[in-house]
This record gives C-alpha cells, structure tokens and sequence, in this order.
C-alpha cells in the first residue's frame, strides 16, 4: 500500500516543479521561495494548533502533532537546512535552465540516494541495481551533449552545478528522512522543518534580497506560490506516510517519487516549445529506465 502513497506523492511533486517554474519566471528567487515556504507554514498550522489545543479531534489521525522535545528539534532543525540547500540549488538552476533539461537532470537523484546507501549504510549493488547506474550516468553524460546544442556547458554554466548540487543535497534529504521517519512523528517532522525554514528563509531574505530589491529582478506575486506550498505539502505528507510505513525501501521509494518528473517534462515540450525534445525525451526515457532497474534491484 505504501507504493500507491508514493505514486500519488509523484503526482504531487510534478505539479510543485510546474508551479515552480510558473512563479521563476522573470521572478526573483529569494522572495519566492520565502513565501512558498511561508505559505506551506501557514497550511500546516491548523494541524499544530488543533493538536496542542483540542488534541481529541486529532489524536487518532494521520494528522495529529505530538509534542517535541530539545532532541527531536534539533534534528528537525538539521533536515530544514538541508531541504533549504536543496532549494536554494534548485530554484536557480530551475529559474535559468529549459524545463525540459531540468527534470531529466533530476530524474538522476535516485543515483545520488543509491550511492549515499552504499557509502553511508554499507549497501552493495545487485546486478540490476549495477545496470541501472551504468545507464542513468550514461543518460546524465548525454545531457551534457543535449545541453551543448543549446549553447550550454555542463563544466561552465553555473546553473548547470546548481541544478546538480541541488539534487545530491535533495539525495542526502531522502537518506536522513528515512532514518528521522523511524525516530519521530512524521506530522511533529513536517510541521516543524517548514516553520524552521521560514526562520532562516526570512533571514536569508531579509540580509541579501531585501536591501538591494530594487537592483536585480523585480518580485511579482503570483498564485502559484500558493500552489508551490499545496502540492509540496501534500507530496511531503504522502511520502513521509510511506517512509513510515515498516518494511518500506528508500531505495525503491526515491525512484518512484522521481517519475513524477515526466509531468513538468510535458508541460515544458507543450506549453514552452522549448528545444531539442527528441534528445531530451530519449535522455528521460533512459533515466527512467535505468530508475526502473535500480526498482527491480530493490525488491
């Protein structure tokens, strides 16, 4: 059952990558990851409020909020950083690159997960598992070839290295939520890392975009900021419901949640006309069919 939670958890994040771009476009970054972020603390805290004052309504639902002590903050507080660096990667890279270079770049993290099991738990491959990192890093090598024809140097582009930073800080999140996941409440994790990310965001904000707002980019508002916080809530929600679930696999769960990322793919070939979709198409079916492989390797 916990695979189906994944599936929809897919959905969710392609829908949160659309949104992303939608709200980058000719858009500074800074502001609206803040008020992403802000928007998924204010989302979740009818589920903190409830808990603390009428915990009855909630106590026997996937969405109550126990209380936390000093500990368990402290390694929520670690994962809001970690998810932060992701971000910050992320959005600039999303912000600068074509859609559809994006997501099958992304569509490498499962590799990342897979080679953080090995180094971290002391994980061996298999021989499927071995045929699908020799195909995605084939994949990764021909988006560099693709990225090329646009004038894009994988070595020198900088939004290139964000995008790939962004993805191994996002690898090593899936690696520590599995072990948080299995020492705390998933809703006390959710809740807390968002409100920790609105406290360094709103610094990060107020030091480096504010003072100088009127120098760079403009910030326009949009709607779809709002929706950033919507689907990434309910994709957060449905994967920590499944990393929870005993007998679950990191290893399978990562690739899974990863093929969500066919959903933002097609919204850039037809609704940005971006180019060489060929290419770009036969990189992702790659990726994906190395991802299917490390599945197969991770029963």
């Amino acid at each position: 059952m916990w695979i189906v939670y994944v599936l929809f958890s897919a959905l969710g994040l392609g829908l949160y990558d659309i949104s992303q771009k939608v709200s980058l476009r000719d858009n500074a970054i800074l502001p609206v990851l803040f008020f992403s972020i802000v928007s998924s603390a204010v989302l979740l805290t009818p589920f903190l409020v409830l808990s603390n004052g009428a915990p009855s309504v909630l106590i026997h639902t996937p969405f109550y909020v126990p209380p936390a002590d000093f500990r368990t903050h402290c390694f929520i507080f670690l994962k809001s950083l970690i998810v932060l660096s992701a971000w910050l990667f992320l959005y600039a890279g999303m912000k600068h690159l074509p859609l559809t270079l994006v997501e099958p770049i992304k569509a490498t993290q499962p590799i990342f997960t897979v080679i953080g099991a090995m180094l971290i738990f002391a994980e061996r491959l298999n021989g499927y598992q071995t045929v699908g990192v020799v195909i995605t890093l084939l994949c990764f090598y021909l988006f560099a070839v693709v990225g090329k024809k646009e004038g894009l140097s994988f070595r020198r582009n900088v939004w290139v290295w964000c995008l790939i930073a962004g993805t191994v800080a996002n690898a090593a999140s899936g690696l520590y939520d599995k072990y948080l996941m299995h020492q705390f409440n998933r809703m006390t994790v959710q809740v807390y890392y968002s409100y920790y990310q609105v406290l360094v965001m709103g610094i990060i904000t107020g030091l480096l975009w504010y003072p100088k707002r009127k120098e760079g980019t403009a910030f326009k508002w949009r709607w779809s900021i709002v929706l950033i916080a919507v689907f990434l809530c309910c994709s957060d929600f449905l994967y920590f419901y499944a990393l929870s679930v005993l007998g679950s696999l990191i290893s399978v769960i990562s690739p899974l949640r990863n093929a969500g990322q066919l959903l933002p793919f097609a919204y850039g070939v037809f609704f940005f006309r971006e180019k060489n979709l060929k290419w770009k198409m036969f990189c992702l079916i790659g990726a994906l069919s190395g991802i299917y492989f490390l599945f197969l390797g991770s029963w």
